[in-house]
């Protein structure tokens, strides 16, 4: 959502925003992202045999998100730690969907899996 406006900032200021884009947004999302870590790989370990492709499968959300933040966003951050360039920017943006797409796929899979388990009357109930 905010890659975008990285194409605003403008070269001069850039450095300083930059840099404390990359603290600030470590500090908010790299907590979640390693609970989303070791939360798939719990779910990996419980998942009973008839839905072990499901956490599988939620698990390689994961793994998609990880393997496109450090093979591409964090490259491409290291390349703009040195100035702004706009070409790194829209890649940045582009290469960021193959991170929303999983995340998104893996919430959706994870919504129907717990939607199932609801309906099939697992002992999961909703909290009123």
């Amino acid at each position: 959502m905010h890659y975008p406006l990285f194409a605003r900032v403008g070269a001069a200021a850039w450095g300083a925003y930059h840099a404390a884009h990359n603290a600030r947004i470590t500090m908010l999302v790299g907590p979640w992202m390693l609970g989303e870590l070791c939360c798939a790989g719990a779910l990996l370990l419980v998942a009973p045999p008839e839905r072990r492709l499901w956490a599988v499968a939620a698990a390689a959300g994961v793994g998609v998100a990880w393997a496109s933040t450090a093979l591409l966003s964090v490259p491409l951050h290291g390349r703009l730690a040195g100035g702004l360039d706009l070409d790194q920017v829209d890649a940045l943006v582009a290469t960021n969907w193959v991170r929303t797409l999983a995340w998104t796929a893996r919430g959706l899979l994870l919504g129907a899996w717990l939607w199932r388990e609801l309906e099939r009357g697992s002992g999961l109930e909703l909290v009123e």
